[in-house]
């Protein structure tokens, strides 16, 4: 079911809805992710959008774009490279980097890249099989 090498794609888009439901659900207001002067004046070209909200993306990832929803995430690591905005189409990209058989387990290596192929964000994630 899974090898070493296999690929795995997908693509999310940072909605008005998804950035909206973040911010409810995390009550983080910070000015660098609700204030578009505030983000602009340190350097950026408008409102950053959270980088947990790519984490949420992972889980889907996991959750539901497997061949099998009998998973469990063991831990992950993400490095934010580049800013992400409201209405940026990202694409997800996932490669089995490890499978251990005799521990049931998987490790991904992992990019999300903007519209102009910029990785804005990279990681590995740990999956662990359930029985």
């Amino acid at each position: 079911m899974f090898n070493i090498g296999d690929v795995y794609e997908q693509s999310f888009t940072i909605t008005s809805e998804t950035y909206g439901h973040f911010i409810q659900l995390s009550k983080d207001r910070n000015p660098l992710h609700t204030n578009s002067e505030f983000a602009i004046e340190k350097g950026f070209k408008g409102i950053v959008m959270h980088g947990n909200i790519l984490n949420a993306f992972l889980s889907y990832f996991i959750g539901e774009c497997l061949p099998t929803k009998n998973v469990i995430i063991h831990s992950q690591e993400i490095q934010f490279k580049n800013p992400v905005y409201l209405n940026d189409e990202l694409n997800f990209k996932a490669e089995i980097d490890g499978y251990y058989e005799s521990v049931k387990s998987i490790e991904f290596k992992y990019s999300f890249r903007n519209s102009d192929s910029k990785i804005v964000a990279k990681g590995k994630i740990q999956i662990g099989l359930l029985q």
